[in-house]
């Protein structure tokens, strides 16, 4: 089984180093193509008005200057054309991609990218701490419990068009109480907070701030289960269609005047 691996926190992050491991446990076929830079928040975007600037680092490992979806495009399409990968990880990405997260994540975005491009795809993330203070990342839990978890979605059956987000939650690997599957979830307002500097020369610049909350927690989603101290194994679709507004606007526009 040939594996890529790729992140969007950037071709040096331990997260990577982490998911190499994971990897070679399944395979000794592993390739690394992984943005120059980090990229989190940059979704699904793709680079259209740049060149695209690749670095070797060694036969197997790849730097792309430029975002996840990038990587995995070379990857598939440029770097492993004549054999393609039979599995596209990423990550492990330095914080959970939960609820809303899911929407400017690059490391779910790669996932989205390879499932388009016809490969199974896995987004993994490793929960930290919400307290102050308590911000660690516990990497040897997704060294412990991704390879048998990994092992077991393979063996699932996957319909067209799905990826699987997984996210750990931040407990040491004896202390995770089981894996769930669930639904991803939705966050009480977080507080956007927009710190206004001014730069040496006195141009104004801006940073973007994010005040976490503790959210109302639903069962059976993605939020629920990292708090229940489980493994959150969510299934995302690419078909992003409302169906239950489908059918509402169905019947609203049925009668409307051409």
């Amino acid at each position: 089984m040939r594996i890529l691996i790729t992140n969007d926190d950037g071709i040096s992050a331990h997260g990577l180093e982490i998911l190499k491991a994971i990897a070679l446990g399944l395979s000794p076929d592993v390739w690394t193509v992984a943005p120059e830079t980090n990229q989190s928040g940059t979704s699904h975007s793709m680079t259209l008005h740049t060149p695209l600037r690749l670095r070797t680092l060694d036969e197997r490992t790849h730097a792309v200057a430029g975002t996840p979806t990038d990587c995995v495009i070379m990857a598939v399409r440029h770097i492993l054309k004549d054999q393609p990968p039979d599995l596209i990880l990423s990550g492990v990405n330095h914080g959970s991609n939960l609820a809303e997260d899911i929407t400017y994540s690059g490391t779910v975005a790669a996932a989205m990218e390879g499932t388009i491009l016809g490969v199974r795809s896995i987004a993994l993330s490793l929960m930290m701490g919400f307290e102050e203070g308590a911000r660690r990342a516990l990497w040897d839990t997704p060294l412990a419990h991704a390879p048998s978890l990994i092992k077991s979605l393979l063996d699932a059956p996957w319909t067209s068009g799905t990826l699987i987000n997984v996210n750990f939650p931040d407990v040491s690997p004896e202390q995770v109480a089981g894996v769930a599957v669930t639904s991803q979830g939705v966050r009480d307002q977080a507080l956007l907070d927009i710190d206004s500097r001014s730069d040496p020369w006195g141009t104004p610049y801006f940073w973007f701030g994010f005040e976490r909350r503790k959210s109302t927690l639903v069962p059976g989603t993605d939020l629920a289960a990292i708090a229940e101290k489980k493994i959150s194994v969510t299934p995302l679709s690419l078909d992003l269609t409302d169906r239950a507004a489908f059918a509402s606007l169905q019947k609203q526009l049925a009668n409307t005047k051409k």
